[in-house]
């Protein structure tokens, strides 16, 4: 499966964004998707991830302020991103954890100005 994550750019502290990550072909809803990020000179870090039928899980520092949602319809995973810091620009990925292997995309700057 190929990912392509979309929706990145350049944004003011305070802002929002919506993050978009298109999968080539059908993911069950039970596969665990999820966003992670890499900012400059950091390793890269859990955001958030949803599936296996349970509740959506965040990293704490994102915590009420990052939504990850799903749209099986369209095999599209979506990290909408609300009162951003400067510190949370970085390159943005998305994951599947599939019985063949984790897949990821391709990943997609967020950048927040202070």
């Amino acid at each position: 499966v190929q990912l392509q994550a979309s929706g990145g750019g350049l944004v003011q502290a305070g802002g929002s964004l919506r993050l978009s990550c298109a999968a080539s072909r059908t993911i069950h809803s039970s596969v665990i998707m999820g966003w992670y990020r890499q900012a400059p000179g950091k390793q890269r870090e859990f955001v958030a991830s949803i599936g296996s039928g349970r509740d959506p899980n965040y990293a704490d520092a994102v915590q009420g302020r990052f939504t990850i949602s799903r749209d099986n319809a369209k095999n599209t995973l979506y990290l909408q991103m609300n009162s951003l810091k400067p510190e949370d620009t970085a390159v943005y990925y998305c994951k599947a954890n599939l019985e063949s292997g984790n897949y990821w995309g391709q990943g997609t700057l967020v950048t927040v100005s202070s």
